[in-house]
């Protein structure tokens, strides 16, 4: 079973396109996309290569980032685009 965390995710448009995701809570989180689905699907990857390389070094997990308990539901906003 994945184990879930709810941060903030800011998605910045960039001059040449794409967009760049990166979280205030968790500063090593940085990637990019060329559409806002794609850095948000991309974020769940870094989120991944950021805890692992937490665990890697013997870190403990920043105070920001708790995973969510399984029995609590889960609000969310998020991003939607209608063609």
């Amino acid at each position: 079973m994945n184990t879930v965390y709810k941060l903030p995710l800011v998605l910045e448009p960039q001059p040449e396109g794409g967009y760049v995701a990166t979280c205030p809570f968790l500063p090593e989180l940085i990637t990019e996309g060329d559409t806002l689905q794609e850095a948000i699907f991309n974020a769940n990857d870094a989120l991944a290569a950021v805890i692992e390389a937490f665990e890697d070094l013997g870190r403990p997990l920043p105070s920001a980032l708790q995973p969510t308990r399984p029995d609590v539901p889960v609000w969310m906003e998020t991003v939607l685009v209608a063609s």
